[in-house]
């Protein structure tokens, strides 16, 4: 689905933040430099032990689209965008985090426009920066364009089950409406996966995937921490709508088992041509379906990995997988 670039009502840009001073400065002036005719910008800090107050307070001492909410009692994302949704003066939400930039100062009219009666819930998408050198980069990036292709996917044929926090909007009244977080405010996650998941019907949701809706963030940069984030993720699905849980399930499963097979039967030797064949097969498939995403959501250079990225990556799947289930995480940081 292609984006517009009408301009219409206003719309409130949502910032949590925790700690984030310097990506501050980075990212506001990013969001004033906005091409959109009427809108305003939250920033909400969450107890930083920084500077990010002060950072907050002098952009706002010198533009008065800058409206700033300093938690003082409860803490947490969803605590703070709550907060955040209920000071919004529109009704139309635009969300981003502290460390994703806007590509372009079109960000704020591409995701705007496809708002309108019927849609309530924008998705788009949010990438990461590439790192020179580096295969926990690659690995990232690729995790990140199959996450998209499968929410961009199943939104477009009517079944959404998600969205991401980094570049998502919805309407104040449809928060209203379903209470916000309340029914799974006790989890950390889910501010933006777990709400979508829960509120999205087949014609309320709609996608932005031009060029200029996209944000990028910075990836993690050691495998502990990209790790620790993705158990965080991972955590959450259970809480998914049962349809969305056996669908993603089934997908992971197919996965797995595929590989899993493949390699089983060709230690037994059993059928070569035939296995060979259906490997081979599959693999073209994936490689030219995977490529033309990649091309679509600017990660070209991933193309020549894409073989070797989707079985590594896999493996990667299912040992969190594994380990959620062994281990109750102690923290989701």
């Amino acid at each position: 689905m292609q984006c517009g670039t009408k301009k219409d009502a206003g719309i409130s840009v949502l910032v949590c933040a925790k700690n984030e001073e310097k990506n501050l400065l980075t990212l506001i002036p990013k969001l004033l430099a906005q091409d959109y005719r009427q809108f305003e910008i939250i920033l909400i800090n969450d107890h930083s032990e920084d500077d990010t107050l002060q950072v907050m307070q002098d952009f706002a001492a010198q533009n008065s689209l800058i409206t700033i909410i300093d938690l003082k009692t409860k803490t947490g994302k969803k605590f703070g965008i709550t907060k955040g949704i209920l000071h919004a003066q529109y009704e139309h939400l635009l969300f981003t985090d502290a460390d994703c930039i806007p590509q372009s100062k079109h960000w704020i009219s591409e995701m705007a426009a496809q708002f309108s009666n019927e849609k309530q819930i924008i998705l788009g998408y949010s990438g990461y920066s590439k790192i020179a050198n580096s295969w926990l980069n690659k690995v990232i990036r690729f995790e990140t364009l199959l996450t998209a292709m499968q929410y961009f996917g199943y939104a477009e044929n009517k079944n959404p089950y998600m969205g991401v926090g980094r570049n998502l909007a919805y309407t104040k009244t449809l928060f209203k409406k379903s209470k916000g977080f309340e029914s799974h405010a006790h989890l950390k996650p889910g501010d933006d996966d777990l709400f979508v998941n829960q509120n999205a019907s087949k014609t309320n949701v709609a996608v932005c995937t031009t060029l200029e809706s996209f944000t990028r963030s910075e990836p993690k940069k050691n495998w502990k921490a990209w790790f620790i984030q993705k158990r965080r993720h991972t955590g959450v699905a259970h809480h998914y709508r049962s349809k969305h849980q056996l669908q993603l399930g089934a997908f992971y499963a197919s996965q797995f088992l595929f590989f899993l097979l493949f390699v089983s039967l060709v230690a037994i030797n059993q059928q070569l041509i035939l296995i060979l064949s259906v490997f081979v097969i599959r693999e073209i498939m994936v490689w030219l379906i995977t490529s033309k995403a990649a091309i679509k959501l600017q990660e070209k250079e991933l193309i020549p990995y894409i073989l070797i990225l989707e079985p590594f990556l896999v493996s990667i799947q299912m040992l969190i997988f594994i380990t959620n289930i062994l281990i109750k995480p102690r923290r989701w940081n």
